[in-house]
């Protein structure tokens, strides 16, 4: 997608101020051009009239026109401009502002009608005349002029003439001008452009950056405008969508994982069904061939006078199928834990009464291998795990204890306590097992030695189910060789 801006909304700004600042000049100039006379003008004569009424409100307030009265109309003259003369049926001359000849002399020429050929009528009525009257070299006046004469009553006759100056000069000078001007405020208005639509384009140019960050999945970018108009309506509502955004990938982020996860573990539960189908295959084998050929034996009447021989074939048949037994209820046990579908039932119980319990039910294999058993707790501790699945933790290290107890044929369990955690520690005299096996020894159906393990009728399951059990509880457990042994050892919470 190309990102590359043609035409900016900056210069795109600037060009419409720019033409709205040069066309209001050009509008004007074209105004003055066209306009500016004919307004002229038209103030002109409202002035006029202006004067005329009230100079009639005075001239019939006081018709003998006093000083008073003249001192009044003399100034309405002078606020507009305006010439006046007053005169009655004697053409005796009752007030008078201008120039004397000039006024006595038009006064004269519109009383015979006589009037110069540029000479045009504005407005008529029963009181005056409005005209416009172009006058050139005659009597020594000349120049246009708006005059409006009649009676302000029987005896008073009047004429008011307004100069109207050379507009037209006016006009190109006025052109001129705004001309000059027009190019000034021209200027004047690119910069001003310039620097308004950066300031306008400024914050769109941040929710631009935003927008580009977002592109990256990155939302930590915000609009900061404190601004109540469009922009900070859309960069707030670019902060509230980038929110949105980010909430939705985690979402998607988060279902992803689980996702994968789900899928190691259909993958990881297929190696391991392989693994146990294989394991299975593999354990069941030798017991199964046992059965398989003393079980012939017996049926083909080996040794038939012989009792002794075949209690002894019924001996090994009954012992591969109890081996076979237990094995199959350990993976089953196993089973249930590895996959979650055993629930832990969590309480209360002293730790060392579950001991003594173990050890008392494995008394006649203690007696049988003659070994050294030393556990001298004697205080309640009180904990808190599965008791069953504890006490199975316990057995399986006993057991396992007993079977490698070696040549000194020693066993010593111990309870360490700390402020939450208590650790039981069965040791062993046996052999140190290899550093190199110890990682290994907790993988089901691994023997580190396998004639000896076949030989007490031991699976490989037993460490398997320690570490499952362990891992369910979310307690540390473990083995570690010494000077004189092996220790295997694991933690539960104090109750």
């Amino acid at each position: 997608m190309n990102n590359t801006v043609k035409f900016s909304i900056r210069m795109k700004l600037m060009i419409i101020l720019l033409i709205v600042t040069a066309g209001t000049c050009l509008a004007y100039i074209l105004m003055n051009q066209f306009f500016m006379k004919d307004y002229y003008i038209s103030v002109k004569k409202d002035n006029l009239i202006k004067v005329y009424e009230k100079v009639s409100e005075l001239v019939n307030n006081d018709n003998n026109i006093s000083r008073d009265t003249s001192g009044k109309i003399a100034n309405e003259c002078e606020l507009y401009g305006a010439s006046l003369i007053v005169v009655d049926n004697s053409e005796t001359i009752k007030f008078l502002y201008g120039n004397d000849n000039m006024l006595r002399y038009r006064l004269r020429d519109i009383d015979f009608g006589i009037n110069p050929p540029d000479y045009n009528i504005v407005e008529r009525n029963e009181n005056y005349t409005l005209a416009e009257v172009n006058i050139d070299n005659q009597n020594s006046y000349d120049g246009t002029y708006l005059e409006l004469s009649g009676f302000f009553d029987s005896e008073n006759i009047f004429l008011i003439r307004m100069s109207v100056e050379n507009i037209s000069e006016s006009v190109a000078l006025s052109l001129s001008f705004f001309a000059r001007i027009g190019v000034v405020i021209s200027l004047i208005g690119i910069i001003a452009a310039f620097l308004i639509a950066r300031q306008f384009t400024k914050p769109i140019m941040k929710l631009a950056n935003i927008s580009k960050e977002m592109s990256k999945l990155k939302f930590d970018t915000k609009y900061s405008g404190t601004s109540d108009d469009e922009i900070g309506v859309l960069g707030n509502t670019m902060n509230e969508l980038s929110d949105k955004l980010k909430s939705t990938i985690d979402e998607l982020k988060s279902a992803n994982e689980k996702l994968q996860k789900d899928i190691e573990k259909k993958n990881e539960i297929d190696e391991m069904r392989k693994e146990f189908i294989s394991n299975v295959s593999h354990e069941l084998k030798t017991p199964i061939a046992l059965i398989q050929g003393y079980a012939e034996g017996l049926a083909e009447c080996v040794n038939d006078d012989d009792d002794e021989s075949r209690e002894f074939y019924c001996s090994v048949i009954t012992d591969e199928a109890d081996k076979m037994n237990k094995m199959v209820k350990s993976l089953l046990s196993l089973t249930k834990l590895e996959f979650g579908n055993d629930v832990l039932d969590l309480e209360k119980f002293d730790i060392t009464m579950v001991i003594r319990g173990v050890i008392e039910s494995l008394d006649y294999m203690i007696k049988q291998n003659n070994i050294k058993m030393n556990f001298e707790c004697d205080e309640e501790i009180l904990v808190r795990a599965d008791e069953f699945k504890i006490e199975e933790v316990i057995t399986n290290y006993l057991t396992n204890a007993i079977h490698y107890a070696g040549e000194d044929k020693m066993i010593r369990v111990s309870i360490e306590k700390t402020e939450k955690i208590v650790r039981v520690s069965v040791f062993n005299s046996g052999e140190n097992i290899p550093e190199s096996e110890l990682e290994n020894i907790w993988v089901k159906f691994y023997k580190v030695d396998k004639a000896r393990t076949r030989e007490y009728g031991g699976s490989g399951i037993g460490l398997s189910i320690v570490k499952a059990i362990m891992n369910a509880h979310n307690m540390e457990y473990g083995v570690k060789n010494t000077q004189n042994g092996v220790v295997f050892y694991f933690d539960i919470e104090m109750a």
